[in-house]
């Protein structure tokens, strides 16, 4: 088998993880290599993505390195071995790959938790609020490529009310709440769309009122698979998002989201009932923002 090309977010993934159990236990690559029976250019291939390594091969590296999480272990095969097709493999170009790397993890995660502070995460948007995005942004893509990933957003919603469907937190600046692209209309149904997200049962939405603390300047995002080790943070760049997983990187965001949800309104619980014009909790200033347009 060939050397890949363009490795996914997956297999890079894969091979980092690699690289940090030889390296954590003080291996080289020819040590690492003769611990599992190959040869050691093989090595770089497997840590860069661009090939695999059978789970016989993993098991034999992390008994030589001393790495004896086997929950981590078993979750790293089966990172390893997973085959990434889904329904975001019938999308080639020209959308881009990141896009199919966020749909794969999303696919895999059990509980995702983003932060945004100017825009509806793109889990819980209409499609007349990701269409207006697009058209007004900043981006050089084609009026077909725009409505390409305007598709594939909507496609990723289905996730959530999926059988397996992850627990998605989301804490949202109010002033995302205020984005109409200029028509008020788009605004309104995405209010709505909200309040109706709130309603399913492992969604949580909280509000960071303009009252509120300082916000985050920076949007984010965390994917944890059912192996929380190997989560990922996704944060948000106008050239190239970052792909973070390293241990020290999740846990700052794993902080930093704590920290937003403290200071955030209580969630839109959908089990509260609330006046219109009551803004006690998230719900109740969703609800407050919502009257003038309806």
């Amino acid at each position: 088998m060939g050397l890949r090309a363009n490795p996914t977010y997956r297999q890079r993934r894969f091979g980092a993880e690699v690289r940090a159990i030889r390296e954590s236990g003080g291996l080289t690559a020819g040590e690492a290599a003769a611990a599992m029976g190959m040869y050691a250019s093989h090595i770089s291939s497997v840590e860069s993505g661009r090939t695999s390594l059978s789970p016989e091969r993993l098991r034999a590296l992390a008994a030589a390195s001393g790495c004896k999480d086997t929950t981590y272990l078993d979750g790293l095969v089966e990172l390893g071995q997973a085959s990434g097709k889904g329904w975001w493999s019938q999308y080639r170009d020209p959308l881009r790959p990141s896009l199919r790397d966020l749909a794969e993890l999303e696919d895999g995660a059990c509980d995702i938790v983003c932060y945004e502070p100017m825009f509806v995460p793109g889990l819980l948007q209409t499609e007349a609020y990701a269409t207006a995005g697009y058209r007004g942004g900043y981006t050089g893509a084609s009026r077909s490529e725009q409505d390409r990933e305007v598709e594939f957003r909507m496609r990723r919603q289905a996730v959530l009310t999926g059988e397996n469907a992850p627990r998605l937190h989301a804490v949202i600046h109010e002033a995302a709440l205020h984005m109409s692209f200029g028509d008020p209309a788009i605004r309104r149904g995405q209010l709505i769309r909200l309040l109706e997200a709130a309603e399913l049962p492992k969604v949580t939405i909280q509000v960071l009122p303009f009252e509120g603390a300082v916000a985050f300047g920076t949007s984010f995002t965390v994917l944890r698979p059912p192996v929380r080790k190997l989560s990922t943070a996704i944060v948000a760049h106008i050239e190239r998002s970052l792909y973070l997983g390293d241990g020290d990187s999740l846990a700052r965001y794993d902080n930093w989201f704590a920290r937003l949800c403290e200071v955030a309104l209580p969630p839109a619980n959908r089990d509260l009932r609330h006046d219109s014009y009551a803004v006690k909790d998230s719900r109740g200033l969703i609800q407050r923002l919502l009257y003038p347009l309806l």
